[in-house]
């Protein structure tokens, strides 16, 4: 079905946790620290000048505090797409980001070559999430027709989705999905294909520099 005016969606990363070093999976329920409830504000104030018609995030407390500074600063309410929840992560949640770096971008290479149901032990793969997420953001661009919607949810899943369903985009382009604190996807939805319009940074998730192995001693 094409639409009669298209969707505008306005896909954001949450803030910043309170404790960027880690994983955190749909097992961690964190939420912002300092820096990242000021990151919510700033994104709050940038996109009041969109005047979007909703607010929604995924059901995690990360996304729900980010998503209510964009509430209180367009004066709307919040509303809730549990669906859109952070990729299970196992036995990494919660772990060191540099000790589990190397098991994530193995997984992602995986991926980016087609083999979407791969994954670590406990973990998520890329079919699986396609097969929550992508019905659930379907159906409320679907619901919402004609509106400007803000959705703020989770790094891996927006990239799911966007790579899934974006006019032009695989899983072979993972990586050239932005997932900045609060960076802004602006896409638009006629009811077939899924444009990207525009892209409004956020700020970057700190570096991650794994060891190199230790050379041998001779």
């Amino acid at each position: 079905m094409i639409h009669a005016s298209e969707t505008r969606v306005l896909l954001l990363r949450h803030a910043e946790t309170a404790a960027p070093d880690l994983f955190h999976g749909e097992e961690s329920d964190v939420g912002l620290g300092p820096r990242g409830f000021e990151q919510a504000r700033r994104a709050g104030e940038r996109i009041a000048a969109f005047r979007p018609d909703l607010i929604y995030s995924s059901g995690m407390r990360r996304a729900a505090e980010t998503a209510e500074a964009i509430a209180l600063a367009c004066g709307l309410p919040l509303l809730t797409c549990r669906e859109l929840h952070e990729r299970k992560m196992g036995l990494m949640s919660g772990q060191p980001r540099v000790e589990g770096w190397p098991i994530y971008e193995a997984t992602k290479e995986h991926w980016k070559t087609g083999r979407l149901d791969f994954t670590h032990q406990g973990g998520e793969s890329f079919a699986a999430m396609q097969a929550r997420a992508l019905p659930a953001f379907r159906s409320l661009m679907d619901r919402e027709a004609g509106k400007t919607v803000v959705i703020v949810a989770h790094g891996v899943i927006n990239r799911v989705v966007l790579c899934s369903m974006l006019e032009g985009y695989t899983p072979a382009d993972f990586d050239r999905i932005s997932i900045d604190f609060v960076g802004t996807h602006d896409v638009r939805w006629d009811g077939q294909t899924l444009r990207l319009i525009d892209f409004h940074p956020g700020e970057p998730t700190p570096m991650i520099r794994v060891p190199s192995p230790e050379r041998p001693v001779s």
